[in-house]
């Protein structure tokens, strides 16, 4: 039997067997929306580590830069839509089959394709919130704040990032004009958690509640490298769940796993 075939029957068998999933997905579900990702096959990083909470907040210009780059890559990231892999989750939800689906992707596309039961585990980059008062505000109302104080700004086009950044090179960045929070006056960040800053504990609780109401993981599109979302599935095999992932490439879980479909998201979950 052809080995693709034969992989996408187990998937097929794995799901039958385990009604209630606790579904993990990663960068790999979106790329399919345009979305680039971090790591290749190896789960070695295909760029610089994205930006860190400490380097965010060491100074203007760190921000100017972060800023800058999000403004000119927001232009084609806040108008991304779900694809076929988002789908097919929505369907195994809508039969019952997922107890929860926590992503590690801050595109919010899982929502935007029906799914209800989503933990967004590093938050929602549509979002902004200042780290002095909390206050929240939309990012496209953010978006307009950034191109009314930098409108030359707006004529650079750049290719894209992944997470909604954008590849400017050769710019000064201390030209650029970082608005203040309307508030209070402080910093504002993307509502995400960056690298070095801590998940959010209601999160962790529900993702882990999900887990307790499982009898089974399906990794989609996930090396796993952050142990963020790696910790469920070690997790998982501490309790004895069976594991599942659908992933090009290596995982950091490679050897906890049960079932591993090396098969593009959307040809392994449109088999379900």
């Amino acid at each position: 039997m052809d080995t693709r075939v034969s992989d996408l029957a187990a998937l097929r068998g794995f799901v039958d067997r385990h009604p209630r999933l606790f579904v993990l997905t990663g960068a790999g579900v979106s790329t399919d929306s345009g979305i680039p990702d971090y790591r290749d096959t190896e789960g070695e990083w295909k760029r610089k580590p994205p930006m860190t909470l400490q380097t965010f907040m060491s100074g203007d210009l760190a921000r100017a830069r972060y800023w800058a780059r999000s403004m000119v890559g927001w232009r084609r990231f806040g108008r991304v839509q779900p694809n076929a892999s988002h789908r097919s989750l929505v369907r195994l939800e809508s039969r019952g089959h997922v107890s929860v689906l926590v992503t590690q992707n801050v595109d919010g596309l899982h929502e935007a394709a029906g799914s209800r039961e989503v933990v967004d585990l590093h938050g929602r980059l549509d979002q902004v919130r200042c780290m002095a008062c909390d206050w929240r505000g939309g990012r496209h109302g953010w978006q307009e704040a950034l191109q009314d104080g930098n409108p030359d700004w707006t004529l650079l086009d750049a290719t894209d990032a992944p997470d909604g950044d954008a590849d400017l090179d050769g710019e000064d960045f201390a030209q650029f004009r970082v608005p203040p929070c309307p508030r209070c006056g402080g910093i504002v960040k993307p509502d995400v958690v960056f690298f070095g800053e801590t998940v959010p504990r209601e999160r962790v609780d529900r993702a882990n509640a999900g887990l307790m109401g499982a009898d089974a993981v399906l990794v989609v599109g996930s090396s796993l490298m952050v142990y963020s979302g790696y910790r469920f599935v070690t997790a998982a095999s501490r309790n004895g769940m069976p594991i599942a992932a659908i992933n090009l490439g290596r995982t950091r879980a490679d050897s906890l796993l049960t079932l591993k479909v090396e098969l593009p998201c959307a040809v392994a979950l449109d088999a379900l």
